[in-house]
């Protein structure tokens, strides 16, 4: 089994990133989970949200406490939580972050990856520039690092899940495949 958890702020589409990565994955035969986390029910609050991922059922039904890898969908949520918290040794951290890798210091037991979902969404009209809607091209990036589901299938399942702006956020998702540095 493999573990996701994403971390976001009210309003990302933290919640929404978790739903179409199973979509995908679901689409590819596999069999996932997908559920979301809330505290204070508010925009900017921060988010929680988790993606389970196995070739037989899934019979567990927690919060994933020791994930095998984690999406941070804002950059300073590290400097507010603890999200490395029962984070295995050897996963990766995929950041929202116009920063390069090393500029991040989560220590030696995690490979860090960032990729600048924001201008990607901004520039693909998803959201506003104070506010942009980093969820479709984080997912980009995690078809390109973690190699879990092909950029294909996210694609398919933006097209069909997105509400608004089905093509915008496709191509956001493909141009954050591309962009993606670690």
């Amino acid at each position: 089994m493999l573990e996701i958890r994403f971390h976001s702020r009210g309003g990302q589409g933290g919640v929404v990133a978790g739903k179409l990565l199973s979509v995908a994955l679901f689409k590819e035969g596999v069999h996932v989970q997908a559920f979301p986390a809330f505290g204070v029910e508010r925009r900017s609050a921060p988010v929680m949200a988790f993606v389970r991922m196995d070739d037989q059922p899934i019979r567990i039904r927690t919060q994933i406490y020791n994930p095998d890898h984690i999406v941070i969908l804002d950059q300073s949520l590290p400097q507010m939580i603890d999200v490395t918290l029962g984070l295995k040794s050897g996963a990766t951290i995929l950041i929202n972050s116009e920063k390069k890798p090393e500029d991040f210091n989560f220590g030696d037991a995690f490979n860090v990856v960032t990729v600048d979902a924001s201008s990607i969404a901004v520039k693909h009209g998803l959201g506003s520039v104070t506010q942009p809607i980093v969820n479709t091209a984080i997912l980009g990036a995690i078809a390109k690092v973690l190699k879990i589901v092909k950029i294909e299938s996210v694609v398919d399942a933006i097209k069909e899940e997105s509400p608004a702006k089905a093509e915008e956020n496709a191509a956001a998702a493909l141009e954050a495949f591309e962009m993606v540095e670690g």
